[in-house]
């Protein structure tokens, strides 16, 4: 497909027209943590989400999406924004147009905009912190806001999120698709936004994405439930012990405090925010000592804890990495995303590959009734101007 071509069929040829990707994103290990002031270990994938745009001499929006042609163009104006209508798909860009202002950054003109994404919608891939952080990114350039950084971009994604649809979200996502590096995972501390990138070297081996085709959509979830029930944790550790977040706990601390919780079900969300960042940092630690099979062990591990502590799994991601487990060449293998439907992210030896989709994708489509899709996918660079 020629986005620039689709564009001009719906929007015509004059004018200064100009393209954007940004990237899905992955997370590696770290799950749920962003928000707990712990460590995350994203990375960008090479799918993503492309945008063609063009300033008007007004303050219309025009929107087209061509996962959406159902919908048409859809037609809206700087005068009409609507934090927390979800309306439809066009909220996340114009989400971030609301961002931008409420950021002292003032859009003059409206946009003609063409969206095509290659993330399967709803599997957990961050399909809609692709589109904010694309617009975003889009914003940034045809405006001349030289000053935001990709860091910048990312914080204005998640204040999107936030506030005008309404998910409270952490910073992973849009960090990771703003600021990704090709073949490279960023170790994120997302108390501090320090990131430090780590080659990831996978000699014979490819990370594969098995999506459930569940789909959720995440401000209908449990996601904003956990993490009240974070919080409600931290804010009773907090009486007894000087700590800023879960995050700033080891495993030995927690457990030294974990009385303090007055609910059993915050015992165990607790537990799991502590212990995935530990799980991380010694994930990482692993990976840069080229030890792919203790980080395989860690990645089991923190299913588990996501099944049995956070509860966010289900039957479907339970099914995808347990029959993950019993392939030969698999090396690891965890649901990644919020949960509540979406993916698992397996790494797994190239001369398994066929044969894991082959039976994981039988037991899957035996057991639940619909079939999964699978993906092979690499690691790319976060959200660019194309031309």
């Amino acid at each position: 497909m020629n986005l620039r071509t689709e564009f001009q069929k719906r929007f015509g040829f004059d004018g200064d027209i100009r393209e954007y990707f940004a990237p899905g994103r992955v997370n590696l290990i770290g799950e749920h943590t962003d928000y707990n002031g712990g460590h995350v270990f994203p990375c960008s994938i090479t799918i993503g989400t492309y945008l063609v745009a063009r300033k008007r001499n007004d303050r219309k929006l025009r929107f087209y999406s061509e996962n959406f042609p159902e919908l048409g163009i859809i037609e809206s104006s700087l005068d009409q924004f609507c934090p927390n209508c979800h309306d439809n798909w066009k909220e996340y860009p114009m989400g971030m147009m609301w961002t931008f202002e409420q950021h002292e950054h003032m859009l003059s003109s409206g946009y003609d905009l063409f969206y095509y994404g290659n993330i399967p919608n709803g599997a957990g891939l961050s399909s809609s912190s692709s589109i904010d952080i694309v617009t975003g990114c889009m914003l940034a350039d045809m405006n001349d806001f030289k000053g935001i950084t990709s860091v910048q971009l990312a914080l204005l994604g998640q204040y999107a999120e936030n506030h005008y649809n309404g998910l409270n979200c952490g910073i992973m996502d849009q960090f990771a698709i703003a600021n990704g590096k090709k073949d490279q995972a960023m170790f994120l501390d997302t108390a501090t936004l320090t990131c430090e990138y780590v080659p990831v070297q996978l000699k014979n081996a490819k990370i594969l994405i098995a999506c459930s085709n569940k789909k959720r959509a995440l401000t209908d979830s449990k996601y904003n439930e956990r993490r009240g029930e974070c919080e409600e944790a931290l804010a009773q550790i907090q009486t007894i012990k000087d700590i800023n977040s879960l995050g700033d706990l080891t495993n030995e601390e927690f457990e030294l405090v974990s009385h303090v919780i007055k609910r059993p079900v915050c015992v165990k969300r607790a537990r799991h925010a502590v212990a995935e960042n530990q799980r991380t940092i010694t994930a990482v630690t692993a990976l840069k000592d080229n030890n792919i099979e203790e980080f395989g062990k860690l990645m089991n591990a923190s299913h588990i804890s996501l099944r049995d502590d956070y509860e966010v799994t289900g039957i479907e991601l339970d099914t995808l990495v347990e029959e993950a487990w019993k392939c030969p060449g698999v090396i690891g293998s965890r649901m990644t995303g919020a949960g509540f439907g979406g993916c698992t992210i397996s790494i797994v030896e190239d001369a398994y590959i066929d044969q894991f989709i082959e039976n994981v994708g039988n037991a899957y489509e035996k057991k639940i009734g619909y079939a999964a899709d699978f993906y092979t996918v690499e690691i790319g660079d976060g959200a660019r101007r194309l031309s």
